[in-house]
């Protein structure tokens, strides 16, 4: 499902904070200046190059800057989302396996155990992530201007049921829809509701199925209609960081390089990354250990052959802070800015990550 809030360690907590996920990026820049400091022997004038190291909020600025020469193409101007009649929760057949969390309301606790499988395991892993990723391809054919995010949830909800799973969203800690779909500026965690799909607008969908007592969890943002270019440009670029941080990962790797890697190719268009919300285990259990952090990060581990987890960044067009309606879910852009996300739940080999979300 959506991703982890990492300020309060939880995938897919929705409590109202409004607190920054702005990154501040530690890295250091060199300024060079030319500055004449007299002659040399010869009589020749003596150049020395300065070298300053830009501070954290230095460079900060820079990329602020960077970004507002790339979205100066004109951008669509919407109207800012609000909360719209929210349907009752769709019925699950009894025979259906459900979740252990679908008996309370409570959110559950982030499991400290990794997702590792053994043969049965990594099987029954394909299984729920190859069922998630057709349910999403179904998703995105319904988006054009006039559907309802209702409606985009009731046909995820048949599919998935129709083909004897459960739709992880649905009770996970009180969540009243079987799937997310998240507008415009919303980051992630929207919950359907009447909201009609206009021209221009993008929909990030998420959705994760329990199969056979296992999660598979992906998520991709759709075009709707004509879409503004700075805006498919986010788009496009989510989707590519989302590969390059799936590109680091084999057994032994470092979870922060995929942080780097993500954050390397948004900074080279002036996007923010946004740090509140990342990725987690994935498997009999909905979020566990390891959080894969999607900027730059110092946390430790690496993965371990056999392993399943998310990778699924969250880019903005604007700045990366953030504002929490009072569903405690639905997960705006502070600035109403466009916001993308892409997510795919991989398995860790030896050699690389095989991809099992992928149609």
């Amino acid at each position: 499902m959506a991703s982890v809030a990492a300020s309060v360690s939880s995938c897919f907590h929705g409590e109202n904070l409004s607190s920054s996920c702005s990154s501040l990026f530690s890295r250091a820049t060199l300024a060079f200046s030319p500055s004449i400091s007299g002659n040399d022997f010869n009589g020749r004038k003596r150049f020395m190059v300065l070298a300053k190291r830009l501070s954290g909020l230095e460079e900060a600025m820079r990329i602020r800057r960077a970004r507002e020469q790339q979205t100066s193409t004109p951008i669509k101007r919407r109207t800012p989302l609000r909360r719209l009649k929210v349907s009752p929760r769709l019925p699950v057949p009894d025979h259906i396996l459900k979740p252990p969390y679908v008996s309370t309301k409570l959110l559950p606790e982030i499991s400290s155990e990794f997702q590792i499988h053994d043969e049965e395991g990594i099987a029954r892993m394909r299984a729920a992530c190859e069922l998630a990723a057709r349910v999403l391809e179904h998703a995105g054919t319904l988006v054009r201007p006039s559907v309802t995010t209702n409606e985009i949830d009731k046909a995820v909800h048949q599919m998935i049921i129709d083909n004897g799973a459960y739709p992880s969203p649905l009770g996970y800690g009180g969540f009243p829809k079987s799937v997310c779909t998240s507008v415009n500026e919303c980051m992630c965690h929207g919950i359907p509701d009447s909201r009609q799909l206009l021209d221009g607008d993008i929909i990030n969908i998420d959705v994760t199925v329990y199969l056979n007592g296992y999660h598979g969890d992906t998520s991709k943002t759709f075009l709707c209609g004509n879409v503004d270019e700075a805006t498919k440009r986010l788009v496009k670029v989510t989707e590519e960081c989302l590969e390059r941080g799936i590109s680091v990962c084999k057994d032994g790797a470092l979870f922060r390089k995929i942080g780097k890697r993500i954050s390397e190719h948004a900074e080279k268009f002036g996007y923010g990354v946004v740090e509140r919300f990342v990725g987690h285990g994935v498997g009999t259990v909905f979020h566990s250990e390891p959080l894969i952090f999607h900027h730059r990060n110092e946390k430790p581990g690496s993965m371990v052959e056999g392993q399943t987890f998310t990778i699924e960044p969250i880019l903005t067009l604007g700045r990366t802070e953030c504002v929490t309606w009072e569903d405690n879910w639905t997960t705006l852009t502070k600035d109403g800015s466009p916001a993308a996300q892409f997510e795919h739940t991989i398995l860790i080999t030896r050699t690389g990550a095989e991809i099992l979300t992928k149609c």
